[in-house]
């Protein structure tokens, strides 16, 4: 899923701000970066990471920054080329006759001797919760934001389990009628092959029985029934299921694919097909979800 989460806290001298954001991932993938100063809390930054979230591409920065009222930036001085500055005047000065004396506007003015360079932010004393604290709230956005989408995503979810019924529903209304008819015409053709021979009528419908069987979807109707009642309790369920919707689905898959390998015929045919693209729809919204 996708979100977002900021938090912020500030100290005597300094801010610390986390910001997570997170997309669509079949598996965790953390991606965190810390400054120089709290690399030591890595491993336990991860940790806590780990135990909120279970699925998506993480991405989380944490940085620090002034306290407020504290500038960004800071004014620095280069000593040693200012006075490489006023002995070469003192020397110029001598060599023209003109005297040595340099102000010290004129030194601050040159080129190089007064600068500005980002002021370092001090990390020391700053301990693990306070971190832990930010990086928390982070995250507690983060899944919140998490959260709404998935909402939204369980609600499509349904939608695509009540259509995907609807065929099955189809599929199990045709079946009979559909079996009959195949065992028909394998009668009709073995009658035609023997012409007229004489057979055992029970043996003939016995070995149509044998052939018929091979399109039978009934134990694949019994099996997607299920996967379809357990596909309902995940969404009623919540919490963290992207991994079991991965299962189902592929179960899912599997059997209307044997079913559609089967069904000979045409109203069989299309609302496996029917299925098949629900389940992929499915299948898609299925790495959405965590």
């Amino acid at each position: 899923m996708t979100g977002f989460g900021r938090a912020e806290a500030t100290g005597d001298s300094v801010t610390v701000t986390a910001e997570a954001r997170s997309v669509n991932h079949r598996h965790l993938d953390i991606a965190l970066r810390l400054p120089r100063a709290l690399a030591a809390f890595e491993m336990d930054a991860r940790r806590m990471i780990q135990s909120r979230l279970e699925r998506g591409r993480i991405d989380v920065a944490v940085q620090l920054g002034p306290a407020p009222g504290q500038s960004a930036q800071q004014v620095a001085v280069d000593a040693t080329l200012a006075a490489q500055y006023v002995a070469q005047a003192r020397d110029l000065g001598r060599a023209v006759g003109l005297g040595t004396d340099v102000s010290l506007a004129w030194v601050l003015e040159r080129p190089g001797v007064v600068h500005m360079q980002e002021a370092e932010t001090p990390a020391g004393g700053l301990a693990w919760p306070v971190l832990a604290d930010v990086l928390g709230r982070a995250l507690d956005e983060l899944v919140a934001c998490r959260a709404t989408e998935g909402e939204a995503l369980g609600a499509e979810f349904r939608a695509l389990h009540a259509a995907l019924r609807a065929q099955v529903d189809v599929i199990a209304a045709r079946t009979p009628a559909a079996l009959a008819r195949y065992q028909e015409r394998l009668r009709e053709r073995i009658a035609a092959l023997l012409g007229e021979v004489v057979v055992d009528e029970g043996r003939l419908m016995t070995e149509v029985a044998i052939w018929a069987d091979k399109t039978d979807v009934r134990e694949e109707m019994t099996r997607l029934r299920a996967h379809l009642d357990q596909l309902l309790v995940l969404l009623d369920k919540g919490g963290p299921v992207g991994r079991a919707l991965d299962f189902l689905i592929q179960e899912l898959n599997r059997e209307v694919n044997t079913i559609g390998s089967k069904a000979d015929d045409l109203e069989l045919s299309q609302a496996a097909l029917a299925a098949k693209g629900i389940i992929e729809k499915m299948r898609e919204q299925a790495q959405n979800i965590e």
